[in-house]
């Protein structure tokens, strides 16, 4: 990182790859500068409060629209492994080999499905991509447990499934594809927007990162499985310098995971070697988890 990016809002969004336009999954939590705990934000353009990965794009560019200079870490993994094998898919001709490549190809494929829906690229048994996954119902004949090279460097701490997997309730596959669109989307915005490690150098109106919730407690001697725990959480949240306030009522793990993120976000984003991170091999490819040193 060459210079502060300034950041003034701090957003920690629990993603969800679910169909449906009202997705109990998504949650957002939101932290400003200082010390404040971040606090849950419920969905300001529903009455319902329930968020849809839409309205997580419109308040995105609303606070854009603002002034505002964003930090948003999203729990999906913003690409495949790439280095393992020199592919996303081995063997497969004219197939992507970049990220934007890769998001364009998720677009292109689930564009009929509403609410950057993402199951298309496995589902579709029309296309070669459902080989390299597993889904439900479905193993495909190239599906390999194979890890990005962030997911190897987080597992001296805790280990995140790998992407192909979106089968089970800890898989991290479906949420990825609907999070890809939704970078494939703000790609297309004419807006300074930086998708790190891909855009090395964060700052600009908006910044995305790739987070893992669970990894943030870990580094901080929290217990992810105790999320309802309000000692726990306020002591991983002091953990990472959040120590004015109450922690709210905690009703799922989703609103535990958004909080813990927003808290980790703000702390950790000071440190440059973090960012520097962007320059390990295979986070050009394959991307990178915040904080997976």
């Amino acid at each position: 990182m060459t210079a502060d990016p300034g950041f003034d809002l701090f957003l920690g969004i629990d993603w969800s790859g679910a169909k449906g336009a009202r997705t109990k999954g998504i949650q957002v939590a939101a932290a400003g500068p200082g010390e404040a705990l971040p606090r849950l934000i419920a969905n300001p353009y529903r009455p319902h409060g329930i968020w849809s990965r839409p309205d997580v794009l419109a308040y995105l560019i609303a606070k854009m629209d603002e002034g505002r200079r964003v930090l948003a870490g999203f729990d999906f993994a913003f690409c495949y492994a790439f280095e393992d094998e020199g592919a996303y898919f081995p063997g497969l001709p004219d197939a992507p080999r970049s990220p934007e490549a890769v998001w364009a190809l998720v677009e292109q494929v689930g564009q009929d499905d509403p609410e950057f829906y993402g199951a298309a690229l496995y589902k579709r048994a029309d296309l070669p991509y459902r080989d390299y996954f597993l889904a439900p119902g479905w193993r495909g004949e190239k599906y390999r447990y194979r890890q990005r090279l962030a997911e190897q460097a987080a597992a001296s701490v805790t280990t995140p499934h790998p992407v192909f997997k979106c089968i089970g309730a800890a898989n991290v596959g479906t949420g990825s594809l609907a999070g890809m669109r939704l970078l494939h989307r703000l790609r297309g915005l004419n807006r300074d927007i930086r998708v790190w490690p891909f855009d090395p150098e964060p700052g600009g109106e908006l910044t995305m990162i790739e987070i893992f919730p669970r990894l943030y407690y870990k580094l901080a001697g929290g217990d992810p499985r105790a999320w309802g725990n309000r000692d726990n959480l306020t002591a991983v949240c002091g953990h990472f310098g959040a120590s004015a306030g109450e922690v709210p009522e905690i009703r799922t793990e989703d609103e535990a995971d958004a909080l813990i993120a927003a808290a980790a976000l703000r702390l950790l984003q000071a440190d440059p070697a973090l960012w520097r991170q962007a320059r390990r091999a295979g986070a050009s490819k394959e991307g990178w988890i915040f904080g997976a040193a």
